[in-house]
């Protein structure tokens, strides 16, 4: 078995891929739909993945498939702030380092895959017919995801990570303080 570089980022970025899986996982359960298989985290493609029973239900949907956008984006903002002293003050406790590594390792994951998205994408048109608020929600967030997914060749999502774990907090910092 020859491993890619996809591979390579993804066995580093190992929690990223569990937790992105474990939120899917988590909300099929809060849905009650039934699980068929869960992989966590593999050294193959996809890293991970979980099958579960297909629903009309468009909230089931958004949350099922964007959900792990949402989570993932939380916890990389919460890791990477609690090791935010390294970014302003060259501080290289190992606590520290670790701390971003797992929060950029779980915010690189928070895109969602294309198959997640065109899941939403399809059930958006009629849920706003019948005035659902998260397909009013949804769109403008699919919309820019999309983009984002694409552009994973060229690092989007360790940007993304970034972005939202380091730029983010001291952009905020810098306001209160």
């Amino acid at each position: 078995m020859m491993i890619i570089p996809g591979q390579l980022i993804a066995v580093a970025t190992f929690p990223g891929v569990i937790v992105h899986e474990a939120a899917h996982f988590f909300f099929c359960r809060l849905f009650k739909l039934a699980v068929f298989d869960v992989c966590y985290f593999r050294v193959a493609s996809p890293a991970g993945y979980v099958v579960h029973e297909d629903t009309n239900n468009f909230n089931a949907t958004f949350f099922i498939s964007l959900g792990p956008f949402f989570i993932n984006t939380l916890l990389c903002i919460l890791f990477c702030s609690a090791a935010f002293p390294v970014w302003e003050f060259s501080d290289r406790n190992p606590l520290t380092l670790f701390f971003y590594w797992l929060g950029l390792s779980i915010g690189m994951h928070a895109i969602p895959s294309t198959a997640d998205l065109r899941h939403v994408w399809e059930r958006l048109p009629s849920a706003a017919k019948r005035g659902n608020p998260l397909a009013l929600l949804g769109f403008p967030v699919v919309v820019l995801l999309f983009p984002l997914n694409t552009l994973r060749v060229v690092w989007a999502d360790l940007w993304y990570g970034i972005a939202v774990g380091l730029l983010l907090p001291i952009a905020v910092l810098r306001v209160l303080v």
